[in-house]
This record gives structure tokens, sequence and C-alpha cells, in this order.
């Protein structure tokens, strides 16, 4: 399951780290990014639910996890014929919508392949090799853009895209072959909204606490395209874009290599605790990222700072919210558990990207990132509040 998540990062990351690049040359404004991540997350988050019920009903899941891998390894090649926004939208709606499917449904097979005294471990090294993709993708974007001859200023981007192919029809073929699966029996009275009016109390608040946290918790493909316009004045397009995909390596990076002892001392303490501390890194990193557009004259150590604080952030996001519902949901449920956390998930995706974005173009973007501190802020306090409650 690692070597396909690895094989799958490394095509879509090296898409997502030169795609801003690809919408300056297009003249796609910061509105339309944001918009197009954030309907892209909500078609994600609309399927999650339903696949995590349905898999828990039927009893399987690889059959369904197969398809979505390879939805998401080709969709992105379509950018490819894009010369204007909505061939971009369709891509990466239908990448997400694969997404969508396989996300939940895969992690509750995580769950149910470990004993739950190494869960933590176990989905931090999962998320250690699922990002090793996200730092080799990137890398291969940046070389090829390096090396690609330049006719026209979208042509090297437009190669790129469909060479994403390559990493993501092979994710496809080491799921397919690698992965096991030992199924339950079928359970064919299991309603939907019955199963998600059974998940336990405790999982309810928790996702309380996520859900407000996910409304200002953006795609960091908008962190890539910030970096990339404080620093155009300076480098130009093409190099600024190259510099802003390294930087987006090195959150991978830090991703990757903080994911596994995070999983690990989470076996070892509260994990809420430790993942409200991530949730705080997160309204860091967009306090930063909104003092570097007031200053107005942010230096590519002042940006590395920030993509290394997300990078640490999603480590601890990342890992803890995949093993958390495994300790509060029964077996039986996790599906659903999963699907729905995916969902609530998916639909702050839609609202915290659309609203950086929009704030970005309407005012400026230094209040769009600082709208979404708040708010990240926020749901890390209500998470806090809403664990000492369950825990009296």
């Amino acid at each position: 399951m690692t070597i396909t998540s690895f094989l799958g990062d490394a095509g879509h990351e090296m898409v997502t780290a030169v795609l801003p690049g690809f919408l300056g040359s297009l003249g796609i404004a910061a509105a339309a990014l944001g918009w197009i991540e954030g309907v892209s997350d909500a078609s994600s988050s609309f399927v999650k639910l339903g696949a995590g019920w349905y898999s828990d009903r039927i009893g399987h899941r690889k059959g369904i996890v197969s398809a979505g891998y390879f939805l998401t390894g080709t969709a992105l090649a379509i950018f490819a014929l894009a010369v204007s926004w909505p061939i971009i939208l369709l891509g990466r709606v239908v990448s997400w919508f694969g997404r969508g499917i396989r996300g939940p449904l895969r992690d509750a097979m995580l769950a149910e392949s470990v004993a739950p005294d190494a869960r933590g471990k176990a989905f931090g090294l999962h998320r250690a090799g699922d990002t090793l993709g996200a730092v080799v993708g990137p890398l291969l974007g940046v070389w090829l853009l390096s090396t690609l001859p330049h006719p026209g200023d979208s042509a090297p981007f437009r190669t790129i895209f469909v060479l994403s192919l390559i990493p993501g029809l092979a994710a496809v073929v080491s799921f397919v072959v690698l992965v096991q699966e030992k199924r339950r029996p079928a359970n064919d009275s299991l309603q939907l909204w019955g199963a998600i009016r059974d998940l336990p109390r405790p999982y309810v608040r928790f996702l309380q606490g996520v859900g407000l946290f996910g409304l200002g918790d953006f795609s960091h493909t908008l962190l890539i395209l910030a970096a990339t316009q404080l620093l155009i004045p300076t480098h130009g397009t093409v190099r600024a874009t190259q510099i802003a995909a390294l930087l987006y390596v090195l959150r991978n990076v830090v991703y990757t290599a903080a994911s596994y002892p995070i999983g690990l001392l989470a076996d070892r303490m509260d994990k809420t605790g430790l993942l409200a501390i991530g949730y705080l890194l997160g309204a860091a990193t967009a306090a930063m990222t909104a003092a570097a557009f007031s200053l107005g004259n942010a230096s590519t150590l002042s940006l590395a700072a920030i993509f290394a604080c997300a990078g640490a952030y999603i480590a601890v996001q990342d890992a803890l919210e995949g093993a958390i519902p495994a300790d509060l949901v029964r077996a039986s449920s996790r599906g659903t558990a999963y699907g729905l956390m995916g969902t609530v998930n998916g639909v702050g995706d839609l609202a915290a990207s659309a609203l950086v974005g929009t704030l970005w173009t309407i005012a400026t973007p230094a209040l769009a990132f600082s709208c979404a501190g708040v708010v990240m802020l926020a749901g890390t306090l209500l998470l806090i509040r809403n664990s000492r409650t369950a825990a009296i």
C-alpha cells in the first residue's frame, strides 16, 4: 500500500508543483485557482461518505480503491489540453473524485491490518511513504521544467502533465498486484443514515473540531502560488515557479521525515493533544504567509520556514486524523466513519480554498491568509474543548 501511495503521489505532485506557474502562463487569477481547488475537494468529499458506507455494506474495499487510483493517476494529464480554467477544473474534479472513493477505504484497510497499539506507527509509516512520492514528484517537475525546450511559456508544463501518466498508472498496477484484502461478510441491511446515526458520540465530538479547523485549512497549491507571486518580481516567472516548487519539495521532505516519528509518538501519548499541536502549527503557517505579503519582500529563507511549518502540521494532521477514528469506532463502521470525516474535511477544503482565493483577488492576500489562520485557531480550541469534555 505504501508503494502504491508513493507512485500515486509522485505523479500527482509533479503536476501540483508546476500548476501555479502554468496558470500564470495562461493568465488565470488566484480566485480561479482557489475555486478549482475548493470545488475539486468538494467533489472528493461528497463521494467519500457513500464509498465508505458502501464498502462496509458489501464487506470488501479493494476493487473500489483500485478504480480510485486509476482515476487519480490519469485525469490530470488532461491539463495538457487546457487553454483556460474549465479543462483544469474538469481534470481536477475527476482526479479528486477518484481520490474521494479510495481515501477512506484505504485508511480503513490500513487500520484493519495492524494491531490497535501500532496504528499511529502504521499510519505514520504510510504517510512517510506517501510523502516520499510527494518529494520525488516535484523534483521531477522542476527538473523537467529546467530541461525541456521552451517554444512557448506553457509548452514544458504540458509535457509534464502527459508524463505524469507513467507513475499514475504504475500506482494502479502495484495496488492490484501487491495488496491483499481479507473480506468480511456483507451486511445488506446496513443503511447509510442509520450507520451515521450509530457512530459513537466521542467520534462526533472529535469530528466537530476537525471540521471547524478544515474551514480554514486551504489547499497548499495556494501556498505555492503565494511563493511564486512573491518571488516573480526578483526572479521572473519560470525561475520563481522552480523555486516555489522546490519550496514545496522542502514541505514534503519535512512531512516525510516527521510522519513516522509522529505516528510512533502518538502510540505513546494522547493522540488528540498531539493533533491540537499540529493544528496550532497550521494556524501559524497561515499567519506567517499573511505576514510575508504584508511585508512585501519575502526572502527565500523566510518562505522556506513557512513551507517547513506547513510540512510539519500536515504530517501531524494526516497521521492523527487517520489513527484516531479507529480508536473511537468499531471495525464494522470504520468505512462510514472515515468517509464521513473525509466529507467533512472536503466541505472545509472547499470553503477554505474558496475563501482564500476570493479574498486574495477582491481584497489582499494578507487578509485572505489571516482569515484562514483565525478559523484554524478556532478549530484547534474546539478540538481541545471537546476532548476535555469527553474525558470528564
